[in-house]
């Protein structure tokens, strides 16, 4: 399976209170802060909500 590296490039002040849960149960809480989890449904589900604050690269 493919795994997603996810790093937050914008703040989360102004977003939703959805948007902010779901930064945090990604595990970001910082501008700049990476993490990587697997490709799964959920996850892009996750990232579908805050794809204006994160960049999403794809590694092996």
């Amino acid at each position: 399976m493919a795994t997603l590296k996810i790093t937050q490039v914008r703040s989360r002040i102004g977003a939703s209170a959805q948007q902010r849960k779901n930064l945090d149960a990604l595990g970001l809480h910082r501008i700049h802060q990476s993490v990587e989890h697997e490709d799964s449904a959920i996850i892009k589900g996750m990232l579908e909500r805050v794809k204006h604050l994160v960049v999403i690269e794809q590694v092996k």
